[in-house]
């Protein structure tokens, strides 16, 4: 076989799934450039057309659709968008379960992560670990969507891709997560060997995880980490020796790092992966996936300050506000549930009226509705977070609001993400992330109450991104 005939039948074979994929739109088109804009709204632009189908741009690639799918211009309703599935809703209560669980292994491994006064009156160490945590988890971000780019290519070729870039993304953020907390030891009063060792293992198990998530696998990921589940729950009722811990510990790092390794060779190595076409002109650059590396790191600022403001500001005398870390944690799920039915909802109403005044307060309503929903979850998990942590502060209504006024933010945030608006999220978050730790850290500052500098900056940051996600969201181009 030639290779003109070989790629010819990648070619066939392409443009029949894409077909398959978009039938029901290009049926309902009365003329091809409606099929034009579709294809340029899923991202197909003509360098991908050339590599992938075959045609010179997306106008012949329409033309053929629009002949290849026969007519039927009555659509038959679409379903209530409101109605999200169920197997979805418990999707996602799996990742915010997921979610929480690694905190537990912060409470199985203090004893590894105490020691003497270090900077600002903290354990030595304290800024090496926090330091290792926002870098992976910034990393995991920007490589989360590196690798769903890949994903949305969809079939075999994708997940291929997708496996591909994970495996070499995921090492690259091991060593860059232990890079930046050796500068942060260098900088403040260096660390123990332990916490060194938690460190390196709390990079491996970001990375391990995003490869877990990315790939559809959190049941997998969830069974990993029982071994720290069970310990984090004993270790509350009763003293463990540091012998059980760092095996428990352990335990569970071995496991998602196998894991990981095992479905990115799974990947790679399946027989429709082997014998499925690369695209590697078709590789986004890297600097794309950025912005969602600095919103990564913008809401872990907020979300370390929300917890460990206190410490930060009087040491030994502040309090962790570890509820706060659970009720965020756990409602990262739900999250993502509820910006599924924003989009289903405002997609379906976009589809039924005709007006633009009509559609933006629709937009209005729903992101009202979401954001409602999502913080009324915050304060009974906030609660379920007080029980399980009987040393943490009370629930004070200054606290309370202040996870309120989080929540608007962190929610607002993730709904711009979601609809491609990432710099505006960046901005607010980071901004806010700044202006936090200014008001923490500096010294012109240490009159002002934590609390109070928490509320002005995530009351500010509430108030506006809302209003710029509605303005942002409330044009039809924004759901395509």
């Amino acid at each position: 076989m030639t290779e003109l005939s070989r790629r010819t039948r990648e070619h066939a074979a392409a443009l029949a799934e894409l077909a398959a994929r978009l039938g029901a739109d290009c049926a309902a088109a009365v003329h091809p450039e409606e099929i034009a804009a579709l294809l340029e709204s899923e991202g197909l632009n003509d360098q991908r057309i050339r590599e992938r189908y075959g045609f010179p741009d997306s106008f012949a690639l329409a033309d053929e659709l629009f002949a290849r799918v026969p007519r039927a211009h009555h659509r038959a309703p679409a379903p209530d968008p409101g109605d999200g599935p169920r197997a979805e809703l418990l999707r996602c209560l799996v990742r915010g379960v997921v979610f929480t669980l690694p905190a537990l292994a912060f409470v199985l491994g203090s004893p590894f992560l105490s020691g003497p006064p270090g900077t600002r009156g903290l354990p030595t160490g304290t800024f090496t670990l926090l330091a290792g945590a926002l870098c992976g988890w910034a990393w995991s971000q920007a490589l989360s969507h590196r690798a769903h780019f890949w994903l949305g290519l969809g079939g075999p070729p994708g997940r291929r891709a997708a496996a591909r870039a994970l495996a070499r993304g995921a090492s690259a953020g091991v060593a860059a997560s232990v890079a930046l907390a050796a500068l942060a030891a260098l900088l403040t009063d260096g660390a123990p060997w332990p916490v060194w060792v938690f460190c390196v293992g709390q990079a491996g198990y970001l990375a391990g995880a995003t490869v877990l998530l990315v790939l559809g696998h959190e049941r997998a990921l969830l069974a990993a980490l029982l071994p720290v589940t069970a310990g984090g729950v004993l270790s509350a009722l009763r003293d463990l020796p540091d012998a059980w811990r760092a095996a428990l510990l352990g335990a569970s790092l071995a496991a998602v790092l196998v894991l990981a390794v095992l479905t990115v060779l799974a990947e790679l190595g399946s027989a429709e992966a082997e014998s499925a076409p690369r695209y590697p002109s078709l590789a986004p650059p890297l600097w794309s996936s950025v912005p969602y590396g600095l919103l990564g790191l913008g809401v872990g600022v907020l979300v370390m300050l929300a917890i460990l403001a206190d410490v930060l500001r009087d040491a030994a005398l502040g309090s962790i506000a570890a509820p706060t870390a659970l009720a965020l944690s756990l409602s990262m799920g739900p999250a993502e549930y509820l910006l599924g039915r924003f989009r289903h909802r405002t997609l379906g109403r976009l589809r039924d009226l005709t007006g633009f005044a009509g559609f933006r307060t629709t937009v209005a309503v729903e992101l009202a509705r979401g954001m409602l929903c999502y913080l009324a979850l915050l304060l009974p998990l906030a609660w379920l977070g007080s029980l399980a942590w009987p040393y943490a502060p009370g629930a004070e209504p200054g606290r309370l609001l202040l996870l309120l006024l989080l929540g608007a933010t962190l929610w607002a945030a993730l709904l711009l993400q979601a609809f491609g608006r990432i710099w505006a999220a960046v901005t607010a978050c980071g901004l806010a992330a700044g202006a936090e730790l200014a008001g923490l850290l500096l010294p012109v500052f240490t009159t002002v109450d934590a609390l109070a500098v928490q509320l002005a900056v995530c009351g500010a940051t509430a108030l506006v991104l809302p209003p710029l996600a509605w303005a942002l969201l409330g044009r039809a181009t924004a759901h395509r």
